[in-house]
């Protein structure tokens, strides 16, 4: 399995606009953070969950040639705002692409984004299959897919587990029945959006402690805000095995 990090940073991406914060104006392009998103290659699928904003250019930069799945965590832009360029790969593969949400997920897409879901379909638009989804298993080809959820703030959303890896994003708790899905991970990839705490988002030091606690081989830290600091810096700052996510990472399981 081929796990590639294709945006490591928040909803407004790091840098900020107009910002000049030491984070911000690094050169460092580890500290250039689009906005959170990952492609799982997995038995022969390829599987990207949540299309935010950075999309086309998330494609782009990774030279993505085929596209099977899409998996949505939530409905909120940051998320959910590049689905339109799915349209690339159903012009080459001549098929609609595969689309995981749940019920409220599903029904934010079809207003969002209604004329991919009309009766009448204007020439050139995307094509997907929804395909709705619950807190229990699926399957995506003979791939396993296990929901993780979670809530941000009072939102539900749902993390995936695929194989022996882990995605959350975007998330302030979880409970104790789902945490157990955590458990002998090889990977968890993890919301840490600051060091402070905030409302909706797990901060640096609740990321580190679930990580304490479920004990996963390796961990990625995923929508990270210009907040939390310089790529290097905070390297230095983690315990073994933990690692700030950068975009373009790849990681193989």
């Amino acid at each position: 399995m081929k796990v590639t990090i294709l945006g490591s940073g928040t909803s407004q991406g790091v840098p900020v606009i107009a910002c000049d914060c030491d984070v911000c104006l690094s050169e460092d392009s580890k500290d250039k953070r689009l906005r959170t998103s990952v492609m799982v290659e997995v038995d022969n699928n390829t599987i990207v969950i949540d299309t935010g904003p950075d999309f086309r250019t998330q494609m782009l930069n990774e030279k993505v040639q085929k596209l099977d799945a899409v998996l949505f965590t939530h409905e909120h832009k940051d998320h959910v705002a590049g689905l339109d360029d799915v349209r690339a790969f159903n012009y080459k593969w001549k098929k609609d692409i595969e689309v995981y949400a749940t019920t409220r997920v599903s029904d934010a897409l079809k207003r969002e984004f209604h004329y991919v879901f009309s009766d009448v379909r204007y020439p050139g638009t995307p094509r997907v299959n929804m395909n709705l989804i619950s807190n229990t298993d699926f399957y995506i080809g003979k791939t396993k897919v296990k929901p993780i959820e979670a809530l941000h703030h009072k939102l539900p959303v749902f993390g995936y587990k695929i194989r022996n890896l882990a995605y959350l994003t975007d998330v302030s708790y979880i409970s104790p029945s789902e945490k157990k899905k955590l458990f002998g991970l090889d990977l968890l990839i993890i919301d840490a959006l600051r060091k402070e705490q905030h409302l909706s988002h797990f901060s640096l030091n609740q990321a580190l402690e679930l990580i304490h606690e479920v004990k996963p081989k390796n961990s990625r830290l995923i929508h990270m805000s210009h907040y939390i600091g310089k790529h290097s810096e905070l390297m230095k700052e983690l315990p073994l095995n933990v690692f700030p996510s950068y975009d373009g990472e790849v990681i193989f399981l």
